[in-house]
């Protein structure tokens, strides 16, 4: 991360006396600020075609305190591109953006490279140049939403982001989503963002409604928890046992109910949060949860549905292998930062105990009258345990008290296209569901076994199909 403090300016109002009179004397011209730019413009390395530059950010859009941030930029040359520019804005929070620009456009979704400029943005605190990096936090989770992170890691994450940690917040990178849209001398733009990258467009087209032509969301974060309980992850938890029972009936069907299995061990286990985190990562390599031979792992070690079973009729050790094979942690913070993600998860969600501004010492306690109250149908298969015990929450548990970030307004009556994998567990199909009902102009795809990131990791066709007619139409 790179920080340093900018100049501060200020008007002075002087009183002057003369004859018994006081006339205010003229105020001092603001210096104007210049506008936002891309300086430094370069190639991309590893990247042909694609330039990169930086663009320079305030620390804190609100105005309260100095310092800026360089944040790193890709864009396609095509300026002239018939539909404008796309913002592509990837996940986490703690994913950088511009690693990834030639594999979208020139594998993943080269229809729309065709018809657009895509841009896309290392997001303040993640890439090469920003990433934050702490050690001890990157070292024990990695890029995991549900492990949870020791206490010490957390607080030496606290103390080397210092105060600064309470501007790593998702008000603060839309307003840095503004500077580059002026920086690109564009009024309009098209935004597409994927997992937390959803909550980030959603939340710039609440802010910025003008400024938006029209919005793709793919592995939907809801932009807005007015229940209060996404850091639980009460969705999640439900959601798994409908995504292993559908994952069961496929044919051919397994013929057992592998969700009984699950709360089986969720209660004769002390590894229930590992168990679901095994399962939300092993979706990326196999979204059936039933290959024995899912890429990335050794030949036999797979099928998630399987080992679950054997597990339950005391035979553990394909379980206990998955556990050890898809353990979470080591992860570089450049390519993805796991302080970043814990200052943007701790300053914007909405917990048991409150917001990030409630004082450390009171949380636990309201932390355990939450799991005592919870029903037993919030979390099955899993249990209140699992719920309280997960990455969001025991990692902000003891994070320091800090600025809130705002929270949204309504989203604007512009074209919002939502697709998801109905086998998806890092942002299950339910927030989908709930998500498009706050889009006026909303339409959710429902992709059939799909897991979690449709556009870059789907094996067909339908989700990106329905991406090219919404942004191309």
């Amino acid at each position: 991360m790179r920080s340093r403090l900018s100049a501060v300016f200020a008007l002075t109002l002087a009183l002057a006396a003369s004859g018994g009179a006081t006339a205010a004397a003229a105020p001092t011209p603001s210096i104007a600020k210049p506008p936002p730019r891309l300086a430094g413009a370069h190639p991309c390395a590893g990247q042909p075609g694609f330039t990169c530059s930086t663009l320079t950010v305030p620390l804190d859009h609100r105005g309260r305190a100095g310092g800026e941030l360089d944040l790193q930029v890709a864009t396609a040359g095509n300026t002239d591109a018939p539909k404008g520019v796309l913002l592509f804005l990837t996940g986490g929070p703690g994913q950088p953006g511009v690693p990834y620009i030639s594999s979208l456009t020139g594998g993943r979704l080269p229809e729309l490279a065709k018809t657009h400029r895509f841009v896309m943005i290392d997001q303040r605190g993640t890439g090469e140049f920003g990433g934050i990096d702490c050690p001890r936090l990157q070292a024990a989770v990695g890029g995991s939403d549900i492990e949870p992170a020791p206490p010490e890691a957390v607080s030496e994450c606290a103390g080397i982001l210092g105060g600064e940690r309470q501007y790593y917040t998702t008000e603060q990178t839309v307003g840095d989503l503004d500077l580059l849209r002026q920086a690109l001398g564009t009024r309009k733009m098209a935004v597409d963002g994927v997992s937390y990258g959803s909550f980030v467009a959603a939340r710039y087209a609440a802010a910025h409604p003008r400024n938006v032509s029209r919005v793709v969301l793919d592995s939907v974060l809801p932009y807005t928890d007015p229940q209060g309980d996404d850091m639980l992850y009460l969705t999640g938890l439900r959601a798994t046992g409908r995504v292993l029972r559908a994952a069961c009936a496929t044919a051919p069907a397994c013929g057992y109910d592998p969700a009984r299995d699950l709360a089986w061990l969720a209660r004769h286990r002390k590894d229930a949060v590992l168990i679901w985190d095994m399962l939300v990562s092993y979706e990326f390599r196999d979204p059936t949860y039933r290959s024995p031979d899912p890429g990335g792992l050794p030949a036999g070690s797979g099928d998630a549905v399987r080992a679950i079973h054997e597990a339950r009729r005391g035979e553990p050790a394909r379980l206990d292998r998955l556990l050890e094979l898809m353990n979470s942690g080591d992860d570089d913070h450049a390519s993805y930062s796991s302080g970043s993600h814990v200052a943007t998860i701790c300053g914007d969600g909405a917990f048991p105990w409150g917001t990030s501004e409630t004082p450390v010492a009171k949380r636990a306690e309201l932390l355990e009258r939450t799991r005592a109250r919870l029903p037993a149908g919030a979390t099955w298969p899993f249990t209140a345990d699992t719920a309280v015990g997960n990455g969001f929450v025991q990692s902000c548990l003891n994070w320091p008290a800090a600025r809130h970030g705002a929270e949204p307004g309504r989203l604007p009556d512009i074209p919002f296209l939502l697709v998801n994998g109905d086998h998806d567990l890092s942002t299950p199909l339910e927030w989908a569901r709930e998500a498009v009902r706050y889009a006026p102009r909303g339409e959710l795809v429902v992709v059939k076994g799909a897991a979690h990131s449709v556009q870059n990791q789907e094996r067909g066709t339908q989700g990106r199909q329905a991406v090219y007619r919404f942004l191309n139409g």
